[in-house]
């Protein structure tokens, strides 16, 4: 083989090389940031009173406005094509208002009743909620993998809830209620809009979908009649929910999913709930025990049995 091309191939490799590394540290940070992001959500619940639902539309609308402007400049086209489609655009309207909407507002929700580890955790049983609908669509029973990840998911939500006590409930319900609903949402975000995003890609369908949200929720909301003491600790608690949280959070991981494969992305971004549990302990102090963290552990461990599972 000639220098030519064994330089070649020493380029080659050092560029898949230096990809995959850069997946991994954009996944990593990505899933860090939205285990910041629902920490600085409780803050703003917990500390300065802040309306969840003033902050779910703001973040929302704001975040969604930023992403759509630039993946306009980039997208222009397939973002016509998604629109023109009448078939396509009432898919996106429905991932907007069930995917969207009720998993952000949901999961918002629960960590105002919880806390950001325990809401980001229990949203997290969404991957089990989807393993059940696709037994379910495919009319046959779980895998043994599967089986063992039920297992896990239900001990790992009976732990949290009650540290092992089966008649004492340690979170309200409320907060059991409203993280079992953004586990909901998270299926509903990821089964609904799976063909317009293998037609028009993540980013355009997520972009467009969360600007929608964003418009529907300011109407319904109207965040302008909701008083809010605004200062500077809301302001940079809200500037890090929207572009750390949400916008640099989402390029990041998407970059993650395009340089090292969605199977490994996923497992990489389990570090959200671990994530959000570390800030909301040594931040703002949220205590957890040792019950919380094997239920933790337990459900983290069920989404890479089913992430895994399909490598």
């Amino acid at each position: 083989m000639s220098e030519i091309g064994v330089d070649k191939n020493r380029e080659k490799t050092q560029d898949i090389t230096r990809k995959a590394i850069r997946g991994v540290l954009f996944t990593l940070i990505g899933g860090i940031s939205w285990g910041f992001s629902g920490a600085c959500g409780q803050y703003l619940f917990s500390v300065k009173g802040i309306n969840p639902h003033w902050v779910t539309a703001v973040r929302m609308f704001t975040a969604g406005l930023i992403i759509f402007c630039f993946v306009l400049f980039k997208y222009k086209e397939k973002m016509v094509g998604l629109f023109s489609n009448k078939k396509d655009r009432w898919t996106l309207i429905g991932f907007s208002i069930f995917g969207l909407i009720f998993c952000q507002y949901t999961y918002l929700l629960a960590i105002s009743y919880t806390n950001a580890g325990t809401a980001t955790v229990l949203q997290y049983l969404g991957p089990l909620l989807i393993m059940v609908f696709v037994c379910g669509i495919d009319r046959r029973l779980p895998t043994k993998i599967e089986g063992i990840a039920i297992v896990l998911a239900v001990t790992g939500t009976f732990l949290l809830t009650t540290h092992g006590s089966l008649s004492n409930l340690v979170i309200s319900s409320q907060g059991l209620f409203w993280g079992l609903m953004s586990a909901l949402g998270l299926m509903l975000y990821t089964i609904i809009p799976g063909r317009i995003i293998s037609r028009w890609g993540s980013i355009v369908v997520t972009s467009c979908g969360m600007l929608m949200g964003g418009l529907i929720l300011l109407v319904l909301v109207r965040p302008w009649r909701i008083p809010v003491s605004l200062d500077w600790q809301v302001f940079l608690g809200m500037l890090a929910i929207i572009v750390i949280g949400t916008v640099v959070s989402f390029t990041l991981y998407l970059q993650g999913v395009s340089d090292i494969g969605p199977v490994k992305a996923s497992m990489i971004a389990c570090v959200e709930p671990v994530a959000a549990t570390l800030f909301s302990a040594f931040w703002l102090n949220t205590p957890f025990v040792g019950a919380d963290i094997l239920g933790f552990a337990f459900i983290i461990t069920t989404v890479i049995l089913l992430t895994s599972k399909g490598s």
